[in-house]
């Protein structure tokens, strides 16, 4: 059986194991003191968004981390599925069903008019579970542009 719970500063260090086993699945390197201050910057601040770990026999499986922002497109708030993971071994087992059932009930519960997701189009696995909750590719052809601010 899967457990969702807000995760809380003291988990950051687990997260950060996660956070790293998740990176590392795609050979992307982790800079752990930016993602540990990342972290402690949402958990300290709920209107940014919320993180939820998930453990199965008390052991950590995983995490989700929801971050919400106002969107003039949907006239309210936008949540977005930043991180979904699961630790391979519990795949296809509901554990990332049960962490993406804690963020859109937290969705609802804000009045979040629409949830986004990023996920690579051969990620079979993944687009099931989204397409499972409703979330579809867009219809119109835009393309996401990212400009990194850092400084």
């Amino acid at each position: 059986m899967t457990v969702v719970r807000q995760a809380t500063a003291t988990d950051v260090p687990t997260l950060l194991d996660l956070m790293a086993e998740f990176y590392g699945e795609s050979s992307y390197p982790l800079d752990r003191a930016w993602a540990a201050q990342a972290f402690g910057d949402l958990l300290k601040d709920s209107s940014r968004g919320m993180v939820w770990l998930l453990e199965v026999a008390g052991a950590p499986a995983g995490h989700v981390v929801l971050s919400v922002r106002f969107a003039m497109e949907y006239g309210g708030l936008l949540g977005y599925i930043d991180d979904l993971f699961v630790k391979q071994a519990l795949r296809r087992q509901g554990v990332g069903r049960a962490g993406l059932e804690a963020l859109l009930e937290d969705c609802r519960r804000r009045g979040c008019r629409a949830v986004h997701v990023e996920v690579a189009p051969d990620n079979t696995a993944a687009n099931a579970l989204y397409r499972s909750f409703g979330l579809a590719p867009g219809t119109d052809q835009r393309l996401q542009l990212t400009a990194t601010l850092r400084g």
